[in-house]
């Protein structure tokens, strides 16, 4: 139920190669391309197809209920891919001139593009089947159950400083923190246990660390579906809200794309 980063990596493999084959551009013809070249209406082109595409394409998978073309994970993966990659076609598009409409459209572009992080990593707290759907509450607490019988099954027959260590990682983790902030924070929290594991394991030594190896995974799997429990109602939230100011940014992003290429293709081509 938790997401890989496999749309990231692709995402950054792809940015390397075109930044490579612009490099290579800008050292053929000792400059920066021009937006008006060949080179850079090109880079504009596609990834204003690319930005299109991420506007329209995961939307409509995911308004089509009965679809079976595809899952919603992968549509999710293409979707964060061409939202990350279209963009930086279009920022090197740009000749790094950022004037008038165009300059708005960058600006535009960019902020879009952090809101798609942002909202990427509330997504990311709703725990989800590998089709990308919403885990049901009580699924999730059935989860938790078995994650908790594991736990203690296999502490049973553990030394006596393998079940302090697990003691001392087990309580309450939200404390008197709000469920915006488990959600908001979890990065932090993650890093914060992470961190404090390690010093305790310090104190192991022997097949007691060893073991401590296997009590740390599931520890942190406890933790984990434990923590999405206690935030689904403010994650849901958080999304609401992120898509409600997402989505007018797009709409204003592709409106003003659109002027601008209508304006591009007017004095460019129509009054030559």
């Amino acid at each position: 139920m938790q997401r890989g980063n496999r749309e990231l990596w692709l995402s950054f493999i792809a940015i390397v190669v075109i930044t490579l084959a612009y490099l290579l551009v800008v050292a053929f013809n000792q400059g920066i391309p021009r937006a008006s070249d060949f080179f850079g209406h090109s880079l504009g082109i596609l990834g204003f197809i690319l930005m299109l595409m991420t506007e329209t394409l995961y939307s409509l998978r995911k308004r089509s209920r009965s679809a079976r073309w595809g899952r919603m994970s992968d549509w999710l993966d293409f979707h964060i891919f061409t939202g990350l990659v279209g963009p930086y076609m279009v920022l090197l598009h740009t000749s790094w001139k950022f004037n008038g409409l165009a300059g708005i459209v960058t600006l535009l572009t960019v902020i879009i593009v952090i809101s798609g992080f942002i909202g990427r990593y509330i997504y990311t707290a709703v725990p989800r089947t590998v089709d990308g759907v919403e885990v049901e509450a009580s699924i999730m607490e059935d989860h938790i159950r078995n994650a908790q019988a594991e736990l203690q099954r296999w502490l049973e027959d553990r030394p006596p400083a393998v079940r302090n260590l697990a003691a001392r990682l087990t309580g309450p983790q939200a404390g008197p923190l709000s469920q915006a902030k488990l959600v908001i924070g979890r990065g932090y929290a993650d890093m914060e246990f992470r961190l404090r594991w390690w010093l305790l394991k310090q104190s192991l030594n022997g097949n007691a660390r060893l073991q401590a190896e296997h009590l740390e995974r599931l520890v942190q799997r406890q933790r984990q579906l434990q923590r999405q429990m206690d935030s689904l109602a403010a994650t849901r939230r958080l999304l609401a809200l992120w898509h409600a100011v997402h989505i007018p940014i797009g709409m204003v992003l592709f409106t003003a794309a659109i002027f601008h290429i209508i304006a591009a293709i007017y004095y460019a081509t129509l009054l030559r």
